[in-house]
């Protein structure tokens, strides 16, 4: 499994924000620029991250994006899903019927255990965690 490019590009825009002083906004061009994001592509992903309601944007002179909430309050789970949507190892996880092999299928319960303990450790894994890997 892998997470698509632009749920990366979304994760490392949100801890680029939350690595900013008591919640200063920074202009999109400057994340995109910083974080080597086509600026295109960022603005898709604001766009998306602010209807998820992890972001605040403003427009104008004074104007850019921010942290909805304290980088300890935003999970990394919370930011892959709101660009990917739900986490799933495989089709037959959380589908029932899915699959021919369904209920005698022997690695269902590897695909659903790996998946639980994934989603866990996302969940567990905020971005105030994370500012302290940052080295500045």
């Amino acid at each position: 499994m892998q997470i698509t490019r632009q749920a990366d590009y979304a994760v490392r825009a949100v801890l680029h924000l939350a690595q900013l002083k008591n919640g200063d906004r920074a202009a999109t061009s400057v994340v995109a620029k910083e974080q080597h994001i086509p600026p295109s592509f960022l603005a898709k992903i604001i766009s998306q991250l602010s209807i998820a309601g992890l972001l605040h944007t403003s427009r104008g002179a004074r104007g850019g994006v921010t942290l909805a909430r304290d980088p300890k309050d935003i999970t990394l789970l919370e930011v892959i899903e709101a660009i990917d949507g739900p986490i799933q190892l495989n089709e037959c996880v959380g589908d029932e019927g899915v699959c021919t092999f369904d209920k005698d299928c022997p690695i269902k319960s590897v695909w659903c255990t790996a998946q639980d303990e994934l989603v866990a450790r996302l969940k567990r894994t905020d971005f105030g965690q994370l500012l302290g890997n940052v080295s500045n």
